[in-house]
């Protein structure tokens, strides 16, 4: 993570979705030694992040209240930071989800960016909530020796030719694809 955010060992991490941003952020947690937790509305993308390091997957189609679940996994103490792509769609529950002191990186807006949220599950357990935009040089730097020293490899799922273009956002949009999808040169 970035600005003080740092995944330490033990700390346990909450991916939503399986998409590229998460699955990478993934990779990244199980190389600082922490638990992860993946959401996903596909038991096939779970059980494919658990062969990649997850720790436990919740399907949020079959279990709608997956804060709930997350509660459970960690014994009620909740989660130490949150990847955090739905936006609003679903800030309420990781706000639930955090453990006191716990960390929320907001990274996308996939759920769309209209809407209100009370923070006040955030206040009451300590929380902090973070927007993450493209970093420093410095911070790239640092996760390229990050991958390197941890032998990172991005999980591309799909690989389309360049007159495919279209193809490969219509396969995001369907949400048709674990890990990154790619649109190779001409």
């Amino acid at each position: 993570m970035v600005l003080g955010n740092r995944v330490k060992p033990g700390d346990t991490v909450l991916c939503l979705g399986t998409g590229g941003v998460s699955i990478h952020a993934m990779q990244f947690a199980k190389a600082a030694g922490a638990r992860v937790v993946v959401t996903s509305s596909s038991d096939e993308k779970l059980e494919r992040a658990r062969s990649l390091g997850a720790s436990a997957g919740i399907n949020y189609k079959t279990i709608p209240e997956w804060d709930k679940e997350v509660a459970r996994l960690t014994g009620g103490r909740g989660v130490d930071h949150v990847i955090e792509i739905g936006g609003v769609g679903t800030l309420a529950r990781s706000y639930q989800s955090i453990g006191f002191g716990g960390k929320i990186a907001l990274i996308g807006f996939l759920g769309g960016s209209a809407g209100e949220q009370n923070p006040y599950a955030l206040m009451m357990k300590g929380g902090s909530l973070f927007g993450i935009g493209v970093g420093s040089t410095a911070m790239f730097e640092e996760m390229n020796r990050a991958i390197e020293v941890n032998g990172i490899k991005p999980v591309v799922d799909k690989v389309f030719p360049f007159d495919r273009a279209a193809d490969a956002f219509q396969a995001m949009a369907a949400g048709d694809f674990f890990g990154k999808v790619v649109v190779a040169g001409p």
